[in-house]
């Protein structure tokens, strides 16, 4: 494999798909992004990301082009299932130092996990970012982790937030109605309090979730993410900017990232957005007359992988 020792065999830790459909958040907001962080074609076929150390304990990410044998470990590993991942080398496209994301297990038998001496030749390692800061990277984890454990988050969220008991809306939520008609305000719902629980203290892509400023109509950047979510129904976006995944028989959970924001949503619920310049905050859509419009266009043009 390029820039390993090809008698070094990796010890493989984890997978994770590279595709249109399914890559990970951390490295851009789209699929062509991601790719162009690892300095690959944006190809529709897609790739294997596979995560090991090699004998001395290195870190390496190493880039196949047979996505369905990674698909089909990932499957049995999902299910407790044991599998073993050994891609062949000629579907190595590149081998390339560190990893992007922080993983909690390590190789018996080797160092340490650290990464390789390069002496400066080749693309500087791969490294998660900083859990301590907020920017795009954490917001998409953050964004991420909501559509893991969306239930967890929901629960946070009164919906009496977003509608009065006679009908109407609360406070000045109704009165920064956008253009697409679907009703929001900050809220202090997930991200608030204390303890180990979504909505109560927990971290949101690396940066502590906080509360939202008091409501006081739309957050203008809620109001710019719904815009452009809005827009992407007219001019499709670049592939993955809209990903779609199965959550019950009737009902996707969505995940819509763009310039400075994230959007996770369930079809049949409210959405709920992160954005660069709230750090932490996570700041509920309600349903309105608009969202669910909104979220079955934006589900139509997702890629749904069988």
């Amino acid at each position: 494999m390029a820039g390993a020792d090809a008698d070094d065999a990796l010890l493989v830790l984890t997978a994770m798909l590279l595709t249109p459909a399914r890559f990970p958040s951390v490295l851009g907001d789209d699929y062509v992004a991601a790719c162009a962080a690892l300095a690959l074609e944006p190809y529709e076929e897609g790739y294997g990301l596979v995560l090991g150390q090699d004998g001395e304990g290195a870190r390496w990410t190493v880039v196949v082009d047979d996505v369905s044998l990674v698909a089909v470990a990932i499957a049995a590993w999902d299910c407790g299932m044991a599998h073993d991942l050994s891609p062949d080398e000629r579907s190595v496209v590149c081998a390339l130092p560190g990893w992007p994301l922080a993983l909690t297990v390590a190789a018996p038998g080797v160092p340490a996990p650290h990464d390789p001496e390069t002496d400066g030749l080749g693309p500087a390692p791969l490294a998660p970012p900083d859990p301590e800061s907020w920017g795009p990277a954490q917001r998409r984890l953050g964004a991420d982790e909501i559509a893991e454990r969306w239930a967890l988050w929901r629960e946070q969220i009164d919906d009496a937030v977003f509608v009065r008991p006679d009908g109407e809306r609360r406070g000045e939520a109704a009165e920064g109605t956008g253009s697409d008609g679907a009703g929001s305000e900050n809220s202090s719902g997930p991200g608030s309090g204390s303890g180990d629980e979504p909505g109560s203290g927990s971290t949101v892509g690396g940066g502590s979730a906080e509360p939202g400023a008091p409501a006081a109509g739309h957050h203008p950047g809620v109001r710019r993410a719904l815009s452009e979510a809005v827009a992407y129904t007219r001019t499709p976006p670049p592939p993955g900017r809209i990903r779609s995944v199965f959550a019950s028989a009737a009902t996707r959970t969505l995940r819509v990232d763009g310039p400075g924001w994230s959007m996770v949503a369930r079809t049949d619920d409210i959405a709920l957005i992160l954005l660069d310049e709230e750090p932490g905050a996570v700041l509920p859509v309600g349903r309105g007359p608009a969202l669910p419009g909104l979220l079955e266009a934006l589900d139509a043009l997702a890629p749904h992988p069988v």
